[in-house]
């Protein structure tokens, strides 16, 4: 019996990850708002947007990391790209940022957001201040030495702000988020905390649009650890989990949004422990433990 069900379930893998209807022809011409453009994984979302022929805006917090990569776009093909340097810490930087977009685009097809916030330096992981800079963000000065996190606020903001635009074209809104807002895992409360809340977000918010027969598409992408040397650097002897490499990562992201898959996993085995954390709540816990020394996280 164990043999079958272990048979089944992977013969409804293998369908699912082998069935692909994605086409690049339908990117050429897209209008594309893509936030945390700068570096790791946003950095290769441009570059392969650039490559399919799709229209940028790009925005990010530091202008001259922005600018690089603007000009690498160009070399590779995009047929228009803008960028914008905005903080997201700032409450008034969603609304410049979508109405710049719409400013120079004229419309969006896709809003991907990809960017995180910080939370101050000195600001310890595991606290009330440090779970409530990431719910709302208050706007205080980000330097480079804050830890860096994601920002819900932002992401709601954003796309309240695009929605009418997104509906108006029939769009999609793809929203690039970790492993850890589907499984927490030790060692990560606040950063678990404010995934879950933009999973719970997006998910009513699709629900919502379902009811009103509203044809936007809401694609959430669990990412591993990207290939990216501060990311590595962070977590360095507290994981064991190889780098993801950055331009894979993003094409998988790309390839979900323009099919308007309802999530996309990369590497796939982590929808394989998605579904664990329903199933098999024991062997979950055991899966974690192997990608988690315990002893360096406690120390962190």
């Amino acid at each position: 019996m164990k043999v079958l069900l272990l048979t089944g379930l992977g013969a409804l893998f293998f369908a699912y990850y082998w069935d692909d209807n994605f086409d690049p022809a339908s990117l050429q011409g897209a209008r594309v708002l893509l936030t945390g453009a700068s570096a790791g994984v946003g950095e290769e979302l441009a570059y392969h947007y650039a490559r399919l022929g799709s229209h940028l805006v790009l925005t990010a917090h530091t202008e001259a990391l922005l600018q690089k990569v603007v000009g690498n776009c160009r070399k590779l093909g995009a047929p228009k790209v803008f960028y914008i340097a905005a903080d997201m810490a700032s409450p008034e930087a969603p609304e410049s940022v979508v109405q710049f977009a719409l400013d120079k685009l004229g419309g969006l097809d896709y809003l991907v957001l990809n960017h995180i916030g910080g939370v101050p330096a000195g600001t310890r992981a595991r606290t009330p201040q440090a779970t409530r800079w990431l719910m709302q963000a208050p706007p205080l000065p980000v330097t480079r030495e804050c830890h860096l996190q994601v920002n819900f606020l932002s992401y709601v903001q954003l796309t309240s702000r695009a929605l009418p635009s997104l509906t108006d074209s029939k769009g999609s809104l793809v929203v690039v988020s970790s492993l850890l807002g589907r499984v927490p895992t030790s060692f990560s409360t606040p950063y678990s905390a404010a995934k879950f809340a933009l999973d719970s977000f997006f998910g009513s918010l699709r629900r919502e649009l379902d009811v009103q027969d509203v044809n936007v598409a809401i694609t959430m992408c669990v990412l591993g650890l990207r290939d990216r040397a501060s990311a590595a650097e962070a977590v360095r002897g507290v994981t064991r989990v190889k780098a993801a490499p950055g331009p894979k990562a993003a094409l998988a992201v790309i390839r979900g949004g323009a099919t308007r898959a309802a999530g996309v996993f990369y590497p796939w085995r982590f929808h394989l422990l998605c579904l664990l954390r329903r199933w098999l709540p024991r062997p979950r816990a055991w899966f974690i433990r192997q990608d988690l020394n315990v002893t360096a996280a406690a120390a962190a």
